[in-house]
Formats: structure tokens, sequence, C-alpha cells
């Protein structure tokens, strides 16, 4: 059987294997090496999360090859707004991410956690996309703000530095390119195709720096099957 990534997260996880998805790209990169199990959980929250753990990584359970945890875009809907049922206290946050972490690895200290920060947000990509749905009554108060959110990331990009795991602080790297609103966001919040591509490059990096690339293939490449005998290319 082939090792498991496991993408695990709120809506842009959800999302990643739309046309253009990291997920899909994680897929095609590692195809016939890892098999890329996504579980997104769109308007998820790390609260909400927790109670996916019993069943999603199971004790006893062959343990994942990775697991990428992007979540805290909903945990930083603002209290005031329209997201406020998603809201959880920027420590809480935390602390519920470490509880995670702490079950995958309860399961197999091996597994590799990838820590991804929420990117940033862009109010008035925000403000266009709500007007765009609710028209004149879309509210005026926003759900989210970048610099919330940021404060949700450096706890993430922390935690991850605490605890010695790889992490991807999408919050600070994507506000490092000129554009980034519009070139990374199609609502103000989640993945443009560039967007998407940010968050692959980021990932296979990581990925490849511990031994990814070269993890063999599940069963012959057609190369080298021999023909006039193929069942001796299988015996092994």
């Amino acid at each position: 059987m082939r090792p498991q990534i496991v993408l695990f997260g709120d809506s842009i996880t959800q999302q990643s294997f739309m046309p253009g998805g990291w997920g899909a790209a994680l897929a095609s990169n590692y195809c016939r090496k890892v098999d890329v199990v996504l579980r997104g959980y769109g308007g998820y929250n790390t609260k909400w999360a927790l109670f996916l753990l019993p069943h999603l990584f199971p004790q006893g359970s062959t343990p994942p090859l990775a697991v990428t945890l992007f979540f805290g875009a909903n945990d930083a809907a603002l209290l005031e707004g329209t997201g406020k049922r998603q809201h959880v206290p920027l420590e809480d946050y935390k602390q519920n991410l470490r509880r995670i972490v702490q079950h995958i690895k309860d399961c197999s200290s091996k597994t590799l956690v990838v820590l991804i920060t929420p990117p940033p947000i862009d109010r008035e990509g925000r403000r266009e996309y709500a007007r765009s749905l609710y028209g004149d009554k879309a509210s005026e108060l926003p759900d989210r703000t970048n610099e919330v959110t940021g404060m949700y990331a450096e706890q993430c990009a922390a935690l991850a530095e605490e605890l010695g795991l790889p992490s991807i602080n999408l919050w600070s790297k994507m506000q490092q390119q000129n554009g980034w609103n519009k070139k990374f966001l199609i609502d103000g919040l989640h993945l443009t195709p560039e967007g998407n591509g940010f968050v692959f490059k980021e990932l296979v990096e990581i990925f490849d720096k511990n031994g990814f690339s070269d993890l063999p293939h599940d069963f012959p490449l057609h190369s080298e099957i021999d023909s006039d005998d193929p069942e001796s290319s299988f015996s092994e």
C-alpha cells in the first residue's frame, strides 16, 4: 500500500482538489508514490476540528506519512462580524492546534506534521464578495481583518517553532509580493490559481527536504516489465 499524505483543514483545504488546486498538484507530483487524502471541512475552526480526530486518525490504524494542518481563517473571524459563530479566541486556537498535533504524534511520532498559517485577508475583496452575494443587504461590518488574522498566523508559526515542526507562514510570505491581494486571493480569503501554486511550491520544498521525492513507485514501471514473462516482474 502507498503511504498517505492527509490534508486536514478548512475550506481552503476542501477546495484544494478543484482545477488548479494545491492538493491536486501534490497528488500529481507524487503520483504512484503517495496517496494524497483530502480531509477539508469548509467553515470549520480548530474547536470543531478536535471532534474529528478519533475518526480521521484512529489509534491503531496505519499512520500517514505526513499531515498538513491548515486552520485559522475561521478561528480569526471577528466576534462583531457575520462569522462570529466561527470565532475561536487566540490562545484557544493555539492550544487546539497543539492538541491536534499531539493526537497525530500519539498515533505515530514519525508522521511529518506541517503547520500552515491562514493567508492574509483583503478586506476590500471580502466586501466585494459579500456585495456580489447579498447586494445592498451585505453587512458593512467586516467578517475578518488582516491585522487580526496576522495574530493567528503568528501563533501558528510560533507553535510550529516551539514543537520543532516545519511551517508555512502564508500570511507573511504572500504579503511580500506586490499586488498579493488580487494575485493570490479570489474573494479576499480563498486562493486563486496562483495562490494555490504558492502553497504547492512551499509544501513540495518541505516534503522533498524530508525525502519524499526519493520514495519508490508502487509496482514496476511499464518499461521494467518483462513482456515475455510479466509475472516475474511482480513476484517480489
